[in-house]
């Protein structure tokens, strides 16, 4: 059946003589050519608990020096480039990863396989408190494993590892220190960290630094921050400064160990949307864990983690301080794994939550509030012959708590408490069909708790340019999805090619309502649950062009979603649109290039009060050196992007709509840096 398909886009090609129609077939026929000779090579991911190899399908990730080079201001940038996974890009320096067309708190972001605490599912324009110089890795997972982390992840997991809690022991002195300079938006950073062991314990420090500019783009923007040119090719208040670090340490025994972290972040930036208005971010986040492995018994391992966070943030207008958003609380997480039984291996557990979150100001429109979640989970595998079989369960006990505002001015917010008891499972299968097809399967179940915002918000958001009302009465938002995936490898080619649909029958939404807030003049949106679908595809390759002194391997990949509002029988907004990409790769000795493109077709399937985007193409190119040391190494790189400076809108931002022509994408930029590791 593959091949069948194959020989349709080959034909569908042969009559399309166009540069712009070759671009949208590439990705299609570049994963057949792969197809012709692969076999399926597994990534370990450190989300699952069981320590199980995953195959693409269900997770990818970035790491290393792909992760230095590529990485960038904010998360949801950095992955972007991953199949499957878009932006909702607020700007360069506000953006949470979107996992097929799904985000905010349907994406779960961990640190560490544990809750961050923060409000950047809240609002477009909160970042998220990370910086990828101090990041070891980046994990995208689905499927059953990432059921263990509750309703919130029923798009996915974006799981940032580091390693301010040491897991493994060593003697000696180990670092890595990293500094970049880019010229699209003055970009300034240095990150290092330094880790010392003798066996039985191991220390860990680590720092960084980043100072950007206001982003070049290739056309004037109007601008009317003080100080800044009325005109310029630059997006008006997009610059940003961050700072951070961490200190840590692991004491380790004959059956386990037992570390504790603490690290601070800090940043100031610009967002965007407004030329005045800019939010100064702090989080201090404390981290606990542990683990033990008996030497007998039903259990192979037991690891407990704990967190403390205190988030915060203040919006400045004019340099006037103005609306407060906190948030604080834990999370606990107990988790074992037992031994082999029957065949089936597992892991149960677990978790305890508790958020306190405050708005004050004069933008405050959610209520003080507190959320409480506890949860039980199980994850079991059961391994046979050339097949693997998984099951996932969960089930949460939720209690949201509205208190209102203590301003007596504020008299908006409804008080009260709500229940929920969400219950989610997952199966999975992997079949190993020959040593070079790998076919899988997953399907879920999954409930999500409305949030305190989605049930008691009312008031002003400038953010989605609109007043937003909250419903106290909503149920679980309920889902059924289901993927089928087939990945083929052999040497150095491969490909992989997954299908997805997800359908909810109470899909919780902010749909306008064609009101206007009176006093505000904003246009009213409201919560409330709508029937939806989200199907779609991701498809990745490679196929090794030329081996002799050096090897030139070129890359493709193609994603595509489709999301329907069927109570209106409408596009959902901010969906990405077709996106198809091509790399060429050149590797000899120390020496590495690359030179690609990535195509996005033009996105007019968008709800009414939504602005269409165009087709562009961004092409990206760098050179890469690794210099040895009597001691280490240096990696020297350099990176374009935007080579042509493709002038652009993302589909999946709402300031393409809520402010348009005030943050295109970013024009040509060059990267500069080198990575130390000693």
């Amino acid at each position: 059946m593959f091949e069948k398909y194959c020989k349709t886009q080959q034909r569908w090609a042969k009559g399309l003589s166009s540069s712009r129609h070759w671009v949208l077939v590439l990705g299609a026929l570049g994963l057949c050519q792969n197809a012709m000779a692969q076999a399926v090579q597994e990534v370990v991911i450190t989300g699952n608990p069981l320590g199980r190899a995953q195959g693409p399908s269900t997770a990818a990730s970035l790491s290393g020096l792909e992760l230095s080079q590529s990485g960038q201001g904010s998360l949801g940038e950095t992955l972007n480039s991953l199949p499957g996974v878009s932006s909702t890009y607020f700007g360069p320096n506000a953006s949470r990863p979107i996992v097929r067309g799904l985000d905010g708190d349907r994406i779960r972001v961990l640190s560490n396989s544990g809750a961050s605490l923060d409000v950047s599912a809240l609002s477009y324009d909160h970042a998220v408190p990370l910086d990828v110089l101090s990041v070891e890795r980046i994990e995208v997972l689905r499927g059953p494993a990432s059921l263990q982390y509750g309703g919130s992840a029923v798009g996915g997991v974006v799981n940032v590892i580091d390693n301010r809690i040491p897991r493994t022991p060593f003697q000696g002195v180990l670092g890595k220190a990293q500094a970049q300079s880019g010229s699209g938006n003055g970009e300034r950073s240095v990150g290092a960290l330094l880790e010392t062991g003798s066996g039985r314990w191991v220390l860990h420090v680590d720092a960084f630094d980043r100072k950007t500019d206001d982003v070049k783009v290739p056309q004037n923007l109007a601008c009317s921050k003080p100080g800044s040119p009325v005109l310029a090719m630059r997006i008006c208040n997009s610059d940003s400064t961050s700072k951070g670090g961490a200190v840590g340490g692991s004491l380790f025994f004959d059956q386990g160990f037992l570390g504790l972290a603490v690290n601070e972040y800090k940043s100031n930036y610009g967002t965007v949307a407004e030329d005045e208005v800019t939010i100064d971010m702090y989080s201090k986040r404390v981290a606990l864990e542990g683990q033990w492995k008996p030497l007998s018994g039903l259990w192979q391992s037991v690891q407990a983690q704990a967190s403390q966070t205190r988030y915060q943030h203040t919006e400045f207008d004019a340099g006037a301080p103005g609306t407060v958003f906190a948030n604080q609380g834990h999370d606990f997480r107990l988790q074992g794994r037992h031994r082999s039984w029957a065949g089936w291996e597992g892991a149960w557990g677990w978790q305890s939550e508790a958020g306190h979150f405050s708005a004050a100001g004069d933008e405050a429109f959610a209520p003080y509030s507190r959320t409480q979640t506890q949860a039980l989970f199980v994850l079991e595998e059961l391994s046979f012959d050339k097949a693997r079989w998984s099951w996932g369960l969960r089930r949460e006990q939720v209690k949201v708590r509205s208190f209102g505002n203590p301003d007596p001015s504020v008299d908006r917010f409804e008080t009260g408490d709500r229940k929920f008891t969400p219950q989610s499972f997952a199966l999975g299968a992997r079949f190993e069909l020959s040593p070079q097809w790998l076919w899988t399967v997953n399907a879920a179940h999954t409930q999500r708790a409305p949030k305190d915002y989605e049930l008691f918000a009312n008031g002003p958001h400038i953010a989605t340019a609109a007043w937003e009302r909250g419903d106290s009465a909503l149920g679980l938002e309920k889902s059924g999805s289901v993927d089928l995936g087939l990945e083929w490898q052999v040497g150095a080619n491969k490909a992989a090619l997954t299908a997805f649909q997800s359908r909810f029958s109470n899909f919780i939404g902010l749909l306008g309502t064609g009101l206007v807030d009176q006093e505000s003049g904003l246009p009213i949106q409201n919560y409330q649950g709508v029937r939806a679908r989200f199907s779609g595809f991701e498809a990745s390759g490679q196929v090794r062009l030329m081996q002799s002194a050096g090897s030139l391997d070129l890359g493709l990949k193609a994603d595509l979603v489709r999301a329907v509002n069927q109570s209106l029988n409408e596009p959902l907004p901010r969906i990405s649109p077709l996106r198809m990409g091509a790399n060429l790769r050149y590797a000899q000795g120390p020496l590495t290039a690359h030179l690609g493109l990535d195509a996005y077709a033009a996105q007019n399937r968008v709800p009414v009060g939504s602005m269409v985007t165009a087709a562009y193409t961004l092409w990206h190119g760098g050179l890469g050196y690794r210099q040895k040391m009597e001691l280490g190494s240096l990696n020297w790189f350099v990176r374009v992007d935007n080579l042509s400076n493709q002038w652009a809108y993302s589909a999946s931002s709402i300031l393409t709509s809520t402010a348009p022509g005030k943050a295109p994408l970013p024009g040509r930029s060059v990267k500069f840096g080198v990575v130390a590791n000693f």
